[in-house]
């Protein structure tokens, strides 16, 4: 992101595009988003060309997406024209993202008109998603513009302007050169620092500083001017995130950093890094209301993570040189999975969320793995990373056998693991943050990408440590259980047990989510209204019959509530008479019986005083 303030980003690509040889083009864009209420943005394309056929490209795999989920589907009244000229375009009949263009002869502009379409629910996915409201929207330029076939998207340059709805403020990254009412003009940067520097736009919108060297900040868009008033002990928080991450890598790879955040009922939940910014976005009370503010406490740092691992250290594979070039996900382990560890170890230095939620947390995720995901029999850790483009996507029905992303959580406990390694053998003088400081550190510098291999991962944990590195990463990848990588809890001074009281964060996340949690008694992951989400594989809702869409309507002859049903569950224990469910399945309904007389279980991390308690030394602000 604004890699315009830097010259050139480290590239391990040599592509033979005789294109690239030539002076590359400006392309001018005016972006009209004034009639965001309506969910349609309006853009303008001038862009340099020659006779004969123009190829020009969508953008189609988006950094951070990690998928090719570009959403073309939504582009509309594509036009093109020269000299006040229609000319003639067709679709690529081998990828949809692809537009040829027939330029005849003696023009050297072409103009091209598109609508884009923000999705009106949550349908689509990551940015694709619906991004607008009534009273806020986020611009993604990728879903506003085409770029022309032959250049790398660090060589290719765009001048950016941008028209809002009156009275609307904004935030983003982009340097802006001038401002006239509701019109904006960027300055000229190359198309990879306009893909990686959304715009945030707003009736309420409110800016928190964190940081003056350098400028960090909060650009806060929401739907009312309440979901801006949180306690302010939150904005507190989150200046101990900025200077709790520099802490731990010891230095930065942005002239300045945005936390664009979002925070409605309406656009679709997600963050998305950049280097300079993030797009992370929550419910409209996501600051304000306790519950939801613990359970999305850590996605700002997760994100805040990615500038450093994911944006400035970057897998090779996915350094890729354009938005066609398909990206490859073998390494997202690293990415998304050190960065989700580093994200829960942030979050507990900050003060975003205390160390004992931070630990409900980690039992949250250890015991989902553990006993609730099944699918580890068939699908090992390396294949949730190498078929992301297809599980990101994936319905929740039948998560535990499929599996899905997991190599955001599973990884948690990995590095969890590696640190605790790391500090054993070094007997203390050794952290996980001395490997972000080597691999993520000093110097500081703007945005600049530098690719890594698995070598150099396993190179740079032993400068810091000598151990069997490359063994440890193999096993971990490719092993099939059975149960979940738990020795870097249990190497902490940790253990995971199971009670039939909630902990703190369960409970938060059942009320807010309005969801059941029975997956560690009978195997089963129900909403408030009966409707099952997803079975376990081999535990007693399975074995009975149960799945995936079926719907709870009664309980031991009563009528369904997520209290009549927790009461069954306890009742159960003292009785012989076997779990009574009457279930409707596409208009049939069946009583299943199930012998389970175990009451409820929920995880929870208790101490192992034999050990050391590493992990709280791990989760202590620096």
């Amino acid at each position: 992101m604004k890699l315009s303030r830097v010259l050139g980003v480290v590239c391990f690509f040599v592509l033979s595009i005789p294109g690239w040889s030539a002076t590359p083009p400006t392309v001018t864009l005016s972006v009209d988003a004034s009639t965001a209420a309506r969910k349609i943005f309006h853009a303008t394309l001038k862009i340099p060309a020659s006779a004969g056929d123009l190829t020009l490209y969508y953008p189609k795999w988006i950094p951070g997406e990690h998928a090719p989920d570009g959403p073309v589907v939504d582009l509309a009244g594509l036009k093109f024209s020269a000299d006040g000229k229609t000319l003639k375009w067709r679709r690529d009949l081998l990828d949809g993202f692809t537009i040829h263009v027939e330029v005849p002869a003696g023009v050297n502009e072409i103009e091209a008109e598109l609508d884009f379409l923000s999705p009106a629910t949550f349908e689509g996915g990551f940015s694709a998603g619906s991004s607008a409201t009534d009273k806020m929207a986020v611009i993604s330029w990728n879903q506003v513009l085409l770029y022309p076939k032959g250049w790398k998207s660090d060589d290719i340059n765009y001048s950016a302007s941008l028209k809002l709805p009156a009275g609307w403020k904004f935030g983003t990254p982009l340097p802006v050169t001038s401002q006239s009412g509701n019109e904006i003009k960027f300055a000229t940067v190359s198309l990879t620092t306009l893909v990686d520097s959304p715009v945030i736009t707003g009736e309420f919108l409110k800016v928190v500083p964190l940081a003056q060297d350098p400028v960090t900040e909060m650009d806060i868009a929401a739907d009312s001017a309440a979901a801006l008033e949180p306690p302010q002990e939150v904005w507190d928080h989150h200046k101990n995130l900025v200077e709790q991450a520099n802490k731990l890598f010891g230095a930065h790879h942005y002239r300045d950093y945005h936390f664009l955040l979002s925070l409605s009922d309406h656009v679709a939940h997600f963050g998305l890094e950049h280097h300079e910014s993030d797009d992370s976005r929550i419910g409209e009370r996501g600051l304000v209301d306790d519950g939801p503010r613990k359970l999305g406490a850590g996605l700002l740092p997760h994100e805040y993570v990615h500038s450093w691992n994911g944006k400035y250290r970057r897998p090779a594979d996915l350094a890729t040189p354009d938005y066609q070039q398909p990206m490859q996900d073998d390494l997202l382990w690293v990415y998304e999975g050190l960065t989700n560890y580093l994200g829960v170890v942030l979050t507990a230095r900050s003060g975003l969320r205390t160390t004992d939620q931070e630990r409900d947390e980690l039992a949250l995720t250890a015991a989902a793995l553990d006993r609730g995901t099944p699918g580890r029999e068939w699908r090992n850790l390396q294949d949730t990373a190498d078929a992301a483009p297809q599980l990101y996507f994936t319905p929740e029905a039948w998560h535990s056998w499929r599996r899905g992303t997991d190599f955001y959580s599973e990884d948690t406990l990995n590095w969890l693991w590696a640190d605790v390694i790391i500090r054993q053998q070094s007997k203390g003088k050794k952290t996980l943050d001395d490997f972000c400081k080597l691999f993520h550190g000093a110097p500081s510098t703007g945005p600049m990408v530098k690719p890594y291999t698995f070598e150099d991962v396993v190179t740079t944990l032993n400068q810091v440590v000598a151990y069997d590195w490359r063994g440890f990463w193999t096993e971990r990848l490719t092993n099939h259980g059975p149960g979940a990588p738990l020795g870097g809890i249990e190497g902490s001074g940790w253990k995971v047990v199971y009670d039939e009281t909630p902990s703190e964060m369960e409970s938060s996340g059942q009320g807010v989510s309005h969801f059941i949690d029975a997956i560690y008694s009978i195997g089963l992951e129900l909403r408030d209204d009966g409707g099952v989400d997803d079975t376990i594989e081999g535990m007693p809702a399975a074995k009975a019959g149960i799945g995936p869409g079926m719907k709870v309507v009664a309980v031991n002859g009563r009528k369904f509530s997520a209290d009549v049903f927790r009461d069954a569950l306890k009742a159960g224990k003292n009785s012989s008479a076997p779990l009574e469910l009457l279930v409707e399945n596409t208009d049939y309904y069946k009583t299943y019986k199930l012998d389970y007389h175990g009451g409820e279980r929920y995880p929870h991390l208790v101490r192992d005083e034999a050990k050391p308690d590493l992990l709280s030394e791990i989760l202590k602000a620096k």
